[in-house]
Formats: C-alpha cells, structure tokens, sequence
C-alpha cells in the first residue's frame, strides 16, 4: 500500500527531477511536469499515453481512472496511491517520467 510520502521518495529519485508547487499539489517534472501529488497525499495524476492510460485502467480499475476531462483525453490519469503496491506505484511512475524526459536524456 503506497503513499504521498513514497511517491515523493520515488518521483525526486528519477534522474532530474525537481518538486515545485502547481496550484494545491506538488508537481514532478522534469523537462514537463509527469506527476502530480494531491495536498492530502492520497491520490496522483499522472500523465500516460493513450494507450498506456487504458491499459493501466483497464488492469487495476481501483487504482486508475482517466481525468473526467479534456485532461483526461490527453492521458492525464488519477491514481489512488492506496490501491498500489510499492513496486506498482514505482513502474506507473517511471512510465510518466520517461514522457517528461528531454529526447536527448531518454532511457
């Protein structure tokens, strides 16, 4: 069962990232901002393609659900950080991170 506090932990360990404040939440970004965090440390929005929203949501429905708006379309997805495990919460991260990573930088 993962939390805000292991979020934080694991996003500030992906090479180059760096918390700053988006409006109420915490956001992790690199060259974009990837993750958000939700001030109550119990939810994320993090951002996926298309395809890997759906497939997310499709495979663990308690845990993500696309944004109920244009964020959404865009694969914007929240995740409920107590319906992951510790590993979960670090491979969702890692796939938003590679999204916000420089081209030049890419893993």
């Amino acid at each position: 069962m993962a939390n805000g506090k292991d979020l934080r932990r694991i996003a500030l360990a992906l090479e180059g990232t760096q918390e700053a404040p988006h409006f109420d939440r915490a956001a992790f970004k690199v060259a974009r901002i990837y993750a958000t965090l939700a001030a109550d440390g119990r939810t994320a929005n993090l951002k996926f393609a298309h395809e890997e929203q759906e497939f997310k949501c499709m495979m663990a429905p308690a845990a993500f659900q696309p944004i109920a708006n244009a964020w959404g379309r865009q694969g914007w997805t929240t995740a409920t950080l107590s319906a992951l495990s510790l590993p979960e919460l670090k491979d969702a991260l890692e796939v938003a991170w590679r999204h916000a990573v420089p081209k030049t930088r890419k893993r």
